[in-house]
């Protein structure tokens, strides 16, 4: 008899964001799996927990060591940063369930970037949003600047994850170029960095200023509508209470 995959979001990494399913789903694993980074973060509260991890880029290969350990008979948390649904472990994992069928299987989520750095600058994103990785790694950049061009044309906020790494430096400056087809360069936009983390950080700015920043992997950045506000530094997007009244 098989064993069991949970696949969970952790969060960005504070141990205050993670949420009790996510923890117990740890703390009935008899390995966690994942990304180097990912187990570093929730080491601390698991010291003695035994575990697996591959470098970037190596995500097929340890789905598939979790799914075949979980054959085993063990149990196995693979760890995804944010929600494993959102850019992370889930799909793949699933993917491989049809040649696991002995293995149960459990999505746990988790607090994905787009909530929790809103949660930093505000209320960025109270009305219709968009979620856009700038990582052309899995998707071609062709396709990245139509989905930048159409969410920018129904007046999405506009959630950018991947913004930029040392091979697309330039990235986030291009996808602001895009963005500015359509949208004014005042329009309200932020980034936090190290979300959860230690030495978080955030700003809030226009998108005329955002297309002159220099940001990292470890930043979520936050476009936002024709309505969206900067008020006592914070951003607010508004959702239409004032009209309805």
């Amino acid at each position: 008899m098989g064993g069991k995959v949970y696949v969970v979001g952790i969060g960005p990494g504070g141990e205050e964001q993670l949420t009790p399913q996510a923890r117990r789903a740890m703390e009935r694993a008899d390995v966690l799996c994942g990304y180097t980074v990912y187990i570093d973060l929730v080491r601390p509260l698991f010291p003695d927990k035994e575990t697996y991890t591959t470098p970037m880029t190596r995500e097929r290969e340890r789905c598939r060591w979790a799914m075949e350990t979980a054959r085993a008979g063990r149990t196995v948390a693979m760890l995804c940063s944010g929600d494993a649904g959102v850019y992370g472990m889930a799909g793949p994992v699933a993917q491989l369930a049809p040649e696991f069928p002995e293995v149960e299987l459990e999505m746990v989520p988790g607090i994905t970037a787009a909530l929790s750095g809103g949660a930093v600058l505000g209320a960025p994103l109270m009305h219709d949003f968009c979620v856009i990785s700038l990582s052309d790694l899995l998707t071609p950049w062709e396709k990245i600047e139509n989905r930048l061009l159409c969410a920018a044309r129904g007046d999405f906020s506009i959630c950018l994850y991947n913004p930029s790494s040392k091979k697309r430096a330039d990235y986030l400056r291009r996808a602001c170029g895009i963005l500015l087809r359509e949208k004014g360069p005042e329009t309200v936009c932020g980034w936090v960095r190290n979300i959860g983390r230690e030495g978080q950080e955030r700003r809030v700015l226009t998108l005329a200023e955002l297309r002159e920043e220099t940001v990292d992997m470890f930043t979520t950045v936050f476009i936002g509508s024709s309505t969206t506000q900067a008020l006592e530094g914070w951003m607010v997007t508004p959702r239409g209470y004032e009209a309805k009244a």
